[in-house]
């Protein structure tokens, strides 16, 4: 067994989005998702059935909860998404990559 780092092998710019998923359990998944001025398409929200955990571990990124706004995040803000709670990409940086950890559970 060894350590891997959330932050190796990433690409400086990237034509779409990556997610790779780095776990799943009974009712868990953990991704790593890696954006380079990517963001949800125009009226797109995401309207999960599974809560979501998301921690920013690198650049910045504009997180729209519908009927809140956009919270700006960067590095080290974390948020909770509760199940239905529609919410969409804005925006994440495009001068670096944006890392997520999402960790998605019932």
């Amino acid at each position: 067994m060894h350590a891997t780092n959330l932050l190796d092998a990433i690409p400086a710019h990237l034509p779409e989005e990556i997610t790779q998923t780095l776990l799943t359990a009974d009712g868990l998944r953990i991704e790593r998702i890696v954006s380079t001025g990517q963001c949800s398409p125009e009226g797109f929200w995401y309207d999960q059935d599974e809560h979501e955990w998301v921690v920013l571990l690198s650049g910045t990124a504009g997180l729209e909860i519908q009927g809140e706004g956009v919270h700006r995040l960067k590095a080290g803000n974390f948020m909770l998404l509760p199940a239905r709670r529609r919410h969409r990409v804005a925006w994440t940086d495009s001068d670096q990559p944006t890392v997520w950890l999402a960790v998605f559970y019932r």
